[in-house]
């Protein structure tokens, strides 16, 4: 199974495609629609995971052009604005799905039906910890100000010794919920 996943976050392409490599599903990443299009007309995927926000565009737009290169290719809608007027707009254009980002591996293998891929993975279904969302977001931050501390600190809305204080305490690996026997 192959994907192309949509988004200009860097940091949470990179976690997802890493999280679904891992449980063999190839997943390429495009930063706009450009790049997109160029990648489903090389090689169409079987699945396209579709940002709502771009940052020039709108996933939306990109529904149709992707749809008309397969017809059976899952189109899924990804937002952190969710709304039932977005998700109904995205089911009328031809998304197959709508989901809250940030999606998890787990999240994306079931509403792309794909039990094989979560049997071989073996795992427990976790939620991504609060801390690693942080991160991720100080990540971006960071990344959106050249790597001024700073800057990045008056973006988020915070002291900048306090975000020194965050960057030197990088979460650790996600844990596995303990599933108890029945």
């Amino acid at each position: 199974m192959n994907g192309i996943l949509v988004d200009d976050d860097e940091v949470y392409s990179r976690v997802l495609q890493r999280s679904l490599q891992r449980r063999g599903v190839a997943l390429r990443v495009a930063g706009n629609g450009v790049e997109a299009l160029a990648l489903a007309r090389a090689a169409p995927p079987d699945f396209v995971l579709l940002d709502l926000r771009l940052r020039d565009e709108s996933g939306l737009n990109l529904i149709a052009p992707l749809r008309a290169l397969r017809q059976d290719m899952q189109i899924i809608l990804v937002t952190g604005y969710a709304s039932v007027a977005t998700a109904v707009e995205a089911i009328k254009r031809g998304a197959d799905n709508y989901l809250p980002k940030p999606v998890t591996a787990e999240a994306l293998l079931r509403a792309l039906d794909e039990e094989p891929y979560l049997e071989a993975a073996n795992e427990v279904e976790t939620m991504i910890p609060l801390s690693r969302l942080e991160w991720e977001h100080i990540a971006q931050a960071l990344q959106e100000c050249g790597g001024n501390i700073s800057a990045a600190a008056r973006l988020l809305g915070m002291h900048r010794r306090s975000l020194q204080r965050k960057l030197a305490k990088r979460p650790g690996p996600e844990r596995k919920s303990i599933q108890t026997q029945e």
